[in-house]
């Protein structure tokens, strides 16, 4: 590959990350001069690349809509099914694929043709699944690339917004991240009107729309936004402390029970210790009975409470006599 041909892929990828650029920050990222981003940007229209060049000393690009698809080596067929199969991932049905796959979708949506747009719109409303209930609120997936673009241009939004009571208020935020926990999606985002931080679930989220503010980026008060969703969670929802000891090393846990690092001492090479929050017991006992390894519980006593009826509920199932007589 040449050099300038490279320089081009680079420019393109740039393009797609972000709503506009100014010419001297894009030169800057690519270490060329204003002149040569220009002439690149030639290039790129030269190969039907829809780049839109605003006005000004400085100037700015941006990737735009176009009427036709850049040749990105597909074809409408090809582009609306992987249109389709984004969203669909996007909702989270293949699962630990859901924040590659809005990103992937906002790009393509940004240089979808507005007649593809809608033999996308037309299959999608008319496609029903014949699997199972679904295990989690459903989320639009237009709303999800609408709060992406606005968390990527760093652009105010407004929307409405339904609490865990139903009731309704008007939003404006800053988004900043969108973060992906199981088949919940949230929304991190800075609260104009109470001047803080705040947690959003996606699906409680009506009529987004952008506002054309553009924003300067805020400092989050956490690691980044996955960790600020965690502690904000945890807050609203206080956990039991449970502490299990596992014969089995800490590799293999790592391995079968999803918890984070700090939340697992080694003890030697066959044994270690959980020390987790769970603010549901039961569903902490269903995913330790099935661990597939040997187990003690060592506090609360509920839990060990809460295994022992388990316990007798599974051998009345399998036709234990004493189990039955025990009832």
């Amino acid at each position: 590959m040449t050099e300038t041909a490279a320089r081009l892929l680079q420019l393109l990828s740039l393009l797609q990350t972000r709503r506009e650029w100014t010419g001297p920050e894009l030169a800057e990222r690519l270490g060329v001069t204003v002149r040569t981003v220009r002439r690149d940007i030639e290039r790129l229209r030269a190969l039907e690349y829809p780049v839109h060049a605003g006005l000004g000393a400085v100037g700015g690009y941006r990737l735009e809509a176009g009427t036709a698809l850049p040749p990105l080596l597909l074809d409408d067929e090809e582009a609306v099914a992987i249109t389709l199969g984004l969203r669909s991932a996007a909702q989270g049905s293949v699962a630990g694929i859901e924040e590659s796959a809005a990103r992937a979708l906002v790009k393509l949506q940004q240089v979808l043709p507005s007649r593809l747009r809608g033999r996308v719109d037309a299959v999608d409303s008319a496609t029903v699944s014949l699997g199972g209930p679904a295990t989690g609120p459903r989320v639009d997936p237009q709303t999800l690339v609408v709060l992406a673009a606005a968390a990527r241009d760093g652009e105010r939004i407004r929307f409405r917004y339904r609490d865990k009571g139903d009731a309704e208020s008007r939003r404006l935020a800053e988004p900043h991240s969108l973060v992906a926990a199981g088949r919940r999606w949230y929304l991190v985002a800075w609260d104009v009107d109470r001047a803080d931080w705040r947690t959003f679930r996606v699906d409680r989220i009506e009529a987004p729309f952008p506002t054309g503010v553009r924003c300067a980026p805020r400092e989050l008060p956490a690691a980044d936004a996955a960790a600020f969703v965690t502690a904000q969670l945890a807050h609203s929802r206080p956990a039991r402390r449970v502490v299990i000891l596992v014969h089995a090393s800490a590799e293999h846990l790592a391995e079968i029970f999803r918890v984070r690092p700090e939340e697992v001492e080694p003890i030697d090479e066959r044994s270690c210790l959980i020390r987790t929050g769970a603010d549901s017991l039961e569903w902490t006992a269903l995913r330790i009975a099935h661990l597939g390894v040997e187990f003690e519980v060592r506090e609360p006593p509920q839990m060990r409470a809460m295994l022992r009826e388990l316990g007798a509920k599974l051998l009345r199932a399998a036709g234990d006599p004493q189990a039955a007589e025990a009832r």
